[in-house]
């Protein structure tokens, strides 16, 4: 490993070539990178070394963190992304500052994370402690080198291994050896189907053994079409709710390494994308209601009330279904993309990953907060506030709706969301809608390619 020398509040290597400029995608400015691997504390100590610090600079400027300390007080700066657990992120800071008084937390709820993020980085902002949703702008962010290096902590051999692969797996660049863990999960979630058990036990099917393979799926849904029971409810009156089945079907049939392919080019979202292409024309030209133009609201209405069999959406909206029906009887399944039972994998996310900033003049106090929220009943019970995955091996779910697919959680069977590898300023979802309205699946095929091509066209690494 490259030694580093000291220069001022940071270290710098020696050799300058290991510093070059990156353009994030889409045009939101350049971060100076250098990469060094941290020297990693143990997880269960009080008192952890400082780690050799990694050199960003932004804007031509080291970075620094915002923690500020006063009279023997540490001010954390702790940015936190997740609108819908805000509250419970703030609840748990102040629950954090009563047993520790000489640490104080000040708690960001961003509206518009993203933007801020990348704006806070490239104004010499950088946040001590950080939640951040597992895609690709986590992946290159951390990429660049702004967030703190867990891969060699003692934590890693606790987490759940498939929510490990996953964030690994987000790094955005092509060198493995560099794909390492830049933050750890900290709640899961999956995209697969909700159940109405109810409609199912009417209908005579079994909701307690959901298909397995794609034949035995699309001969489950021409069962319920055959009863008059409608089979899926769509929502394409918000496009990107297709999303959630692309992503189902594309886990089995996409490794996440054929991503790195398309990347450098030597692959096109056609040798990807095709067999998913046919099977989402299939589904939602075959077995939706006669109007599956609604919102996602209301189609989580009509699950709710019992309306349909089936929807095609993920983990995220079982609570958004139980504030409608309370009492709504519902389970979740995995999606079956090919008719090998065994090489099914299940669509599952780092849906908050918990980090910190890789310069924080606060390393100390920061872990100290991190060891805190990554405490067993703070895990548990923020699962349970959010319907979600916990994130040690042996995985904790909030809801009992999520029992069906806790298999594959815990035989780390899990692949990430494929749009968490396309950049987000491509327009997904009105491709996909025009996909499964026409069922052209070249013009869908090539839409993409042009506009991901268009993007890295743009970029220099």
């Amino acid at each position: 490993m490259q030694k580093l020398g000291m220069k001022g509040e940071h270290s710098y290597p020696k050799n300058r070539v290991a510093a070059r400029k990156l353009q994030h995608k889409e045009g939101k400015g350049l971060i100076m990178r250098v990469r060094s691997r941290k020297n990693h504390g143990n997880w269960r100590r009080a008192v952890r070394r400082a780690a050799t610090a990694v050199c960003v600079t932004a804007m031509g400027l080291g970075m620094a963190g915002c923690g500020t300390s006063n009279a023997g007080t540490v001010t954390l700066d702790f940015f936190q992304f997740k609108a819908e657990a805000a509250d419970w992120f703030t609840a748990r800071a102040r629950e954090f500052e009563k047993t520790h008084p000489n640490i104080k937390i000040n708690v960001n709820n961003s509206s518009d994370a993203t933007t801020d993020l990348r704006t806070r980085l490239v104004k010499n902002r950088e946040p001590d402690v950080i939640t951040i949703n597992g895609d690709i702008n986590f992946g290159m962010l951390a990429e660049a080198g702004v967030f703190h290096d867990f891969t060699d902590d003692e934590i890693v051999d606790e987490l759940n291994p498939g929510m490990v692969k996953i964030a690994k797996s987000l790094v955005q660049t092509t060198d493995q050896s560099k794909k390492r863990l830049y933050a750890i999960p900290y709640a899961g979630n999956a995209s697969g189907y909700i159940i109405n058990t109810d409609v199912w036990e009417k209908a005579g099917e079994d909701p307690n053994n959901p298909p397995k393979t794609w034949d035995e799926f699309i001969s489950l849904l021409k069962r319920f079409k055959a009863k008059g029971v409608v089979p899926i409810e769509a929502s394409t009156g918000d496009p990107w709710t297709i999303q959630a089945p692309l992503a189902s079907l594309n886990s089995t049939l996409v490794p996440e390494s054929e991503y790195s392919y398309l990347r450098d080019g030597t692959k096109t979202f056609g040798d990807l994308w095709d067999p998913v292409s046919d099977k989402l024309v299939e589904i939602y030209q075959n077995y939706t209601q006669k109007n599956p133009a609604v919102t996602y609201q209301q189609a989580t209405q009509e699950i709710a009330a019992g309306k349909a069999a089936i929807l095609p959406l993920g983990t995220y909206a079982i609570p958004q279904t139980r504030l409608i029906n309370k009492d709504a009887n519902l389970r979740f399944a995995q999606m079956p993309a090919t008719n090998n039972a065994k090489e099914q994998q299940l669509t599952a996310g780092d849906d908050v990953m918990l980090t910190m900033g890789a310069h924080t003049k606060h390393e100390k106090e920061a872990r100290e907060f991190v060891d805190f929220l990554m405490g067993d009943e703070n895990v548990k019970d923020y699962s349970k506030q959010q319907s979600a995955f916990s994130p040690y091996k042996n995985t904790y779910v909030g809801d009992e709706a999520l029992s069906g697919v806790l298999s594959f959680y815990k035989a780390g069977k899990l692949t990430d969301f494929c749009d968490h590898y396309v950049p987000a300023s491509i327009n997904i979802a009105g491709f996909l809608q025009t996909l499964i309205q026409t069922g052209n699946k070249t013009k869908f095929l090539n839409s993409m390619q042009s506009e991901y091509d268009k993007i890295e066209a743009r970029n220099f690494r």
